[in-house]
């Protein structure tokens, strides 16, 4: 009896974790965030330290097992693993992330008995989970929970405190349901609670009111290719003419606008070995007084390393390397070990090498323009480093690796907070999609159809001065909730008080 009771406890944790990403994009349902959450922390609070960590470990597994299923794809059909073996990697990935997001929870058990550690403890443990997940082992920083209000009302936080400041106050809302539930808090103090939750969400709104940036006199028109290139011709030689004449052809029309931009490795082939290609761009781009940007493989021979890279070609000339690499699909971790032993460590372009962490960005007439390429885009801390003294942000993506799954609107959804973070229009140019304007509150302006090849076309105006994220970061917030760790584990229970 007694299995059958917690047996259906942890089926339930795990449902109430797969509930989770239907909070964010493409669902947006954020409102079962909160309710997931609440779930969980009902469930973890007065327990042992093995009952917690498995609990929220359980809760964690879900979240990941439907939320970054889309991994499947890359694994088993760009990868060439087979299925068994593909699913096994996806969910050993899954039990992973799972496995680095709980473990801040060790400390529950040492401050579950202080006053407030319900209200205050668990949104400070899961930021610190979502934290230490966004830079352990390279990081993930994917699914926190405060993306999904990038479009609600509690998005005016972001440019002050960043998407983990919006994670910590959507804990925390959902800590105050599972403390009323409880019936742990006064009537008071629920009353209390409950307020400054509704007074969140309002605070929000008028902090939404407020212009951090200010837009230049200038308007720049701007041309975004989306060639849509299949995965499994992208590398191969025999298509590399046509890839090219494609991505010609959809800009033919586009020569009189002041930026054309092309994705992510739009060119596949380092420079030296399609120079004449390049040197016509060039002579076309001067002849036309614009710029032409495309994300393209680049060999330093002075190093003699090669590069995820972007360059600018005509009247303003530079190039960003990609500092944040993805495992596996741009480096090998182990790679004297791992190369050779099946297909998926051998992924083409998968020897890159990271570009310095202090790079210029670039400039297209007399603005800034930072870049993140693909993944880069989903770190907060990095994004506001290069956006400061930016008036534009560019990232260029090719997400043809997942296929029509759920990493598209997730890695759109990311995209968008940054902009909002800093309060500075984005420039989103794919290979099959989501190619987009962002306005710099985040909201997508014009946007085109995935899986289609087009060009999108567009005004952009550049934005000057810094919000408080970009200047300071998510270290407030983190700082933050280590503090509240310390005390509350420092703290004893009150008659008094509540406890979690």
């Amino acid at each position: 009896m007694i299995f059958a009771s917690n047996l259906r406890l942890y089926a339930s944790l795990l449902i109430a974790g797969l509930m989770f990403p239907l909070g964010l994009a493409p669902f947006n349902l954020w409102p079962l965030i909160i309710c997931s959450l609440s779930f969980l922390c009902l469930k973890i609070a007065d327990q042992s330290l093995f009952e917690v960590l498995s609990r929220v470990f359980l809760f964690n597994a879900g979240l990941f097992l439907f939320g970054v299923s889309w991994l499947y794809i890359s694994i088993h059909y760009h990868g060439h693993v087979p299925a068994p073996f593909a699913m096994l990697a996806t969910i050993a990935f899954c039990i992973f992330l799972a496995a680095v997001s709980t473990t801040p929870f060790l400390l529950w058990h040492l401050m579950q008995r202080a006053r407030f550690s319900g209200l205050l403890g668990f949104p400070s443990l899961w930021v610190l989970g979502e934290w230490f997940r966004s830079w352990f082992a390279t990081g993930f920083p994917w699914l926190f929970a405060g993306y999904s209000h990038q479009s609600t009302w509690l998005g005016g936080w972001a440019p002050l405190g960043g998407v983990f400041w919006l994670s910590f106050i959507t804990c925390f809302i959902a800590s105050v349901i599972s403390q009323v539930y409880r019936g742990c808090l006064t009537r008071f103090l629920a009353i209390s609670c409950i307020g400054l939750a509704a007074g969140s969400f309002l605070l929000g709104l008028l902090l939404m009111q407020i212009n951090w940036t200010h837009p230049t006199e200038s308007n720049l028109q701007v041309a975004l290719i989306q060639p849509n290139i299949p995965q499994n011709q992208k590398w191969s030689p025999e298509k590399r003419r046509n890839i090219l004449s494609s991505l010609e052809r959809l800009s033919m029309n586009h020569w009189d606008k002041d930026i054309i931009i092309w994705p992510e490795a739009a060119i596949p082939a380092i420079a030296q070995n399609v120079r004449s290609f390049i040197d016509k761009l060039e002579a076309r781009s001067l002849l036309s007084g614009n710029t032409l940007i495309t994300g393209i493989p680049t060999f330093n021979e002075g190093t003699a390393s090669y590069h995820n890279s972007v360059i600018s070609i005509g009247s303003n000339p530079g190039q960003y390397d990609k500092t944040k690499l993805v495992p596996f699909g741009e480096y090998v971790p182990l790679e004297n070990l791992l190369r050779g032993i099946i297909n998926f460590f051998n992924l083409p372009m998968s020897s890159f090498s990271p570009g310095a962490s202090a790079q210029k960005p670039l400039e297209i007439d007399g603005h800034n323009l930072s870049t993140a390429i693909c993944y880069e885009v989903v770190y907060p801390g990095l994004v506001a480093k290069i956006s400061r003294g930016s008036s534009m942000l560019l990232t260029v993506s090719n997400d043809a690796w997942f296929g029509d799954s759920l990493a598209l609107p997730q890695h759109m959804q990311m995209a968008q907070m940054r902009a909002l973070e800093n309060a500075k229009p984005m420039l989103r140019a794919t290979n099959n999609g989501l190619t987009a304007f962002i306005d710099y509150q985040g909201h997508l302006t014009s946007t085109l159809p995935p899986f289609k090849e087009g060009a999108l076309v567009g005004n952009i105006q550049p934005r000057v001065g810094q919000t408080p994220f970009t200047i300071w970061g998510s270290w407030p917030c983190i700082v933050l909730c280590l503090i509240i760790v310390i005390i509350l584990s420092q703290l004893k229970t009150s008659n008094n008080g509540i406890r979690g």
